[in-house]
């Protein structure tokens, strides 16, 4: 209940230089307690008068913030419960990108797949023609497998001893002779390739066998007939041929003077 105007009262007073507790004491001791009270509550007044708008602020930024409180309690609720949402939803989306991805990597292994089984189909479309070609020339070598055979009988068996214009004549008296008996042969046969592979004589011109038609001939004969070749051999490209040739199976030489 002090007022501003109570305390300007009290001024005059409190200015004074007896005025204070121990003078009282000394005049009246009964009361000077009240000389004390009267400095306190004018402090307290001076205090007081800068408390109250402090705590009435105080109170009305208490209601602020139990206002503000509430209403973040509620946004926080809903913040909880939009997480909840959110992360349910995002579960959602990673399974489904996770669906996504698996099904991207199986129609990726499903087109490489059938790329592969395109080109494999289209490989054994071409294969089907070479196979079928190959069967039907299988087909006619199974037919005229007698006659080819035949004819190389005969020519490792006959040809030896005779020059190459000789060899070939005896082949068309032979194929004449067959075409009589209606025995069917290749038209085109090739008796070195049938007796003798490219390898076989890239190996001999190593060797030292002549590259040329007649010395392969003979080379087939010497290595395919039966009975010991006896080589005619002026120039002696056979002897170097044969001395290489089986320089690694224990040969012997024996020269003979006559």
């Amino acid at each position: 209940s002090i007022t501003g105007e109570t305390v300007e009262l009290l001024e005059p007073y409190l200015d004074m230089e007896d005025y204070n507790l121990d003078t009282a004491k000394k005049v009246c001791g009964n009361v000077a307690g009240l000389c004390s009270w009267t400095q306190a509550m004018a402090y307290f007044y001076g205090i007081n008068k800068e408390v109250l708008p402090l705590k009435a602020n105080l109170a009305l930024q208490e209601g602020r913030l139990a206002a503000a409180q509430t209403e973040l309690n509620s946004a926080q609720t809903q913040l909880d419960e939009k997480q909840m949402e959110l992360d349910e939803v995002q579960a959602m989306y990673d399974a489904a990108m996770k669906e996504k991805q698996a099904l991207l990597d199986d129609a990726e292994a499903c087109r490489r797949k059938m790329n592969n089984a395109t080109a494999l189909i289209e490989g054994l479309g071409g294969e089907k023609f070479r196979w079928t070609a190959s069967s039907k020339s299988f087909q006619s070598q199974i037919t005229n497998l007698v006659g080819d055979v035949l004819l190389a009988t005969g020519f490792l068996s006959y040809s030896g001893p005779f020059n190459q214009e000789y060899r070939h004549l005896l082949l068309l008296l032979w194929k004449k002779e067959m075409d009589d008996k209606k025995i069917p042969y290749s038209n085109n046969l090739n008796l070195a390739d049938m007796l003798v592979d490219n390898a076989t004589v890239g190996e001999w011109n190593v060797q030292g066998l002549p590259n040329d038609d007649l010395s392969i001939q003979n080379g087939i004969i010497v290595t395919k007939a039966s009975r010991y070749p006896l080589l005619i051999d002026p120039q002696g490209q056979g002897k170097i041929w044969i001395k290489n040739k089986e320089r690694n199976n224990g040969l012997q030489v024996n020269s003979y003077l006559h």
